[in-house]
């Protein structure tokens, strides 16, 4: 009741029954729930927020207390996006869902991404044994949805391994 109604105007001595029923549920409501949050809040959060007096605010500051961390966070998901590789360590299907999952995660905080927009990116974090693959969909003038390509990339990961395609993946770490 607390956070969906609004806090009653406080009681008079002219005030009805009804009225100062509603007062006296409402502030049972705002109570417990103020207290629910702050216990399954952890700690080193709950010491970071400023006391509230009712729920609807103590949501906002929990709210604006996570602003920054979603842009970090979505930060983070368009650096993985952009820096993923298909590099054979999973199937290809397992690649694409992972790609698509990132965007979801992004669409979630605010980021909408276009499908055709996905798929160029899907198309871009392909080995090049996958060459002929790209040439291919950009010489036709359908477009492929997700599923679609989806669908080709993993018969086209049977064709390659069918015909003893094989690639090694080559990566270089520092050493310090």
């Amino acid at each position: 009741m607390a956070l969906m109604k609004d806090k009653p105007s406080p009681l008079t001595d002219s005030s009805t029954p009804e009225e100062r029923k509603f007062h006296d549920d409402w502030e049972r409501s705002n109570r417990l729930s103020i207290m629910f949050m702050r216990m399954v809040i952890d700690t080193n959060i709950k010491s970071s927020l400023p006391a509230a007096k009712n729920a609807k605010e103590y949501l906002k500051n929990i709210e604006e207390r996570f602003k920054t961390a979603d842009k970090s966070l979505a930060g983070k998901l368009m650096t993985d996006l952009v820096t993923m590789k298909f590099d054979g360590s999973r199937t290809m299907s397992a690649h694409v869902i992972e790609m698509i999952n990132l965007t979801a995660k992004l669409k979630n905080l605010g980021l909408k991404m276009d499908d055709a927009f996905l798929v160029q990116f899907i198309l871009t974090s392909l080995p090049p044994q996958y060459e002929p693959f790209k040439i291919h969909y950009n010489t036709i003038t359908e477009k492929w949805s997700l599923n679609e390509l989806t669908n080709k990339l993993v018969q086209e990961e049977s064709r390659q391994g069918s015909q003893g395609i094989k690639a090694a993946y080559f990566t270089q770490g520092t050493t310090k």
